[in-house]
């Protein structure tokens, strides 16, 4: 129950950094604005609380249920939201972006905000064929790349709306976007991160799969939809490096690795079934 009340704590404290960092966006293009910042500190002082609300909420889940706290869709989601927000506070700590908060709070936020109200499951204990020290590796890893992810593809719309942007001649306003360049950059390095990532869960995946069914690939349609996942990804590091795709092409790419990231997440999880049937949602 504490868990779960954290959680819900922990929703609603984002959605709060997110508004604050909404009216820091707004007032950041009137160049006589002072509230602005302030408005962009409290923000992110709300994301740090809603994260450690977030984390105590993760760990607790596990405590009550004495495994690792994502067996089913509920605290995998749960999961995947408190990687994204560290990332982003990451983010935070090397580069100005603190006005553009609001575009990846939000999402994880709403995210956030489904698992709890739709994919909510009580504890209990893992189905047999979860019960190994796999989880532990193959989930965090597919885990930490589904949040970095989020961040990278919030980061090539960022792009493509900063590119956009700077074709429209000059105001007086100081500009809202950080620098198209700076955008790309942050997507590129993000991505290339998950994408070591997720090729580290798919192969352990496949060793996982080895000893629980006897083969290391069979097409189930999990496996299909992370092989699609990674090769969309290393699709979008190959163009970023290619001459003539190097900002707007390879932005979209990204951006379509992010569609099935959640196309995975949510319809290959709750609609098909296969072997990785574990949503645990009733």
């Amino acid at each position: 129950m504490l868990s779960d009340w954290l959680f819900t704590s922990a929703v609603g404290v984002y959605t709060l950094a997110a508004l604050l960092s909404a009216v820091e966006y707004v007032l950041g293009r009137y160049s006589g604005a002072t509230l602005g910042p302030r408005f962009g500190r409290m923000g992110v002082a709300a994301t740090v609380f809603g994260a450690a609300l977030h984390l105590i909420s993760l760990v607790l889940r596990g405590f009550a249920a004495g495994r690792a706290p994502w067996g089913n869709m509920y605290e995998y989601m749960s999961a995947v939201g408190l990687v994204a927000v560290c990332a982003w506070l990451y983010v935070l700590r090397r580069h100005p972006v603190r006005r553009v908060a609001v575009f990846v709070l939000m999402p994880i936020a709403l995210l956030l905000f489904l698992a709890g109200n739709y994919l909510y499951t009580e504890v209990a204990p893992l189905q047999p064929s979860l019960r190994s020290y796999w989880i532990v590796i193959h989930v965090a890893a597919a885990i930490m790349a589904s949040g970095v992810f989020v961040v990278s593809g919030v980061a090539s719309a960022l792009h493509l709306a900063s590119e956009r942007k700077a074709l429209v001649p000059a105001s007086p306003a100081r500009p809202r976007l950080p620098e198209p360049e700076f955008l790309d950059r942050l997507a590129y390095r993000s991505g290339v991160f998950g994408f070591l990532t997720i090729t580290f869960a798919i192969v352990t995946g496949a060793i996982w799969a080895e000893s629980a069914w006897g083969r290391y690939w069979g097409w189930d349609p999990k496996e299909t939809a992370a092989f699609v996942t990674w090769v969309c990804y290393a699709a979008y590091l190959h163009a970023r490096a290619t001459s003539g795709w190097r900002a707007r092409r390879a932005a979209w790419l990204n951006i379509a690795g992010l569609v099935i990231v959640l196309f995975n997440l949510f319809f290959v999880n709750l609609v098909v079934a296969g072997l990785h049937s574990y949503a645990g949602v009733n």
